[in-house]
């Protein structure tokens, strides 16, 4: 059996991934909140934008920790195409989940299921994330732990998409995507512990990309992605802002007597 190390590069990529999950996850209940103020197309879009950040976040959340994963005895590459197919199941599974919640906002048929589909696309993404590992070995799961890490993930989703109906104030969306930064992360983690790789050493070059030339880049584009995101839904007003403001100026507009 390899040694597999999850921390290769120290404390750096779980404090980083956990940063990138709680990014996502603010600005996904933000947007949330933004949108179950809003009708029509304004709402789409704000749903659309929850759905991209919350999905984006959890993606760079995990890829960022697997630039801390190593096995001893073997090199480590990444399958591209099945790397960017997991981030598309993450954004569709994602959407689904959102819109469910997001079009009946008062029923708890569709807060479950929106909690079921964003669960099991949070789920679906990991492990497909590591179905495109490449090694000189053979990776086996603990079927236990999976399903533990299913759960988890299920659990965590339900509970944010909860919050995000339920928490209207800045400070306890801050607190939720905390704790769903949190759930996320133990997630990977306890997904990451059902893996076991017993390694056969072979002088053979690993098909795909490693890890700095392809999904460094990517994350940090992401990552990026989600910043610049953020800010623009920081400095954009809020309907309630919107309505305050245009009832402020209205005084002002008429005629003097």
């Amino acid at each position: 059996m390899g040694h597999l190390d999850h921390a290769t590069l120290g404390w750096l990529t779980p404090v980083l991934s956990y940063a990138m999950a709680c990014t996502g996850a603010a600005l996904g209940l933000r947007c949330t909140v933004r949108a179950l103020a809003a009708t029509g197309p304004v709402r789409r879009n704000w749903l659309l934008t929850a759905a991209s950040a919350i999905a984006t976040g959890i993606w760079t959340m995990h890829f960022t920790a697997m630039l801390g994963f190593g096995v001893s005895g073997t090199d480590i590459r990444y399958d591209v195409p099945l790397t960017l197919l997991s981030l598309v199941v993450a954004m569709l599974f994602v959407c689904a989940g959102v819109f469910a919640v997001g079009r009946h906002p008062g029923r708890v048929q569709a807060l479950l299921l929106g909690g079921l589909t964003t669960g099991f696309g949070v789920a679906g993404m990991h492990y497909l994330g590591m179905a495109a590992v490449r090694l000189h070995g053979e990776v086996s799961y603990d079927p236990g732990r999976v399903a533990l890490s299913v759960l988890i993930a299920v659990v965590a989703a339900t509970a944010a998409l909860w919050a995000a109906l339920a928490i209207r104030s800045p400070a306890a969306v801050t607190v939720a995507s905390l704790i769903m930064g949190a759930a996320v992360s133990s997630m990977h983690y306890t997904g990451m512990y059902a893996v076991s790789v017993r390694v056969t050493p072979s002088g053979e070059p690993l098909p795909g990309a490693s890890a700095m030339s392809f999904v460094f880049p990517l994350a940090v584009g992401l990552g990026a992605y989600l910043f610049i995101t953020s800010a623009f839904v920081a400095l954009s007003p809020a309907a309630g802002e919107r309505h305050a403001s245009a009832s402020a100026r209205r005084p002002a507009e008429r005629p003097a007597h």
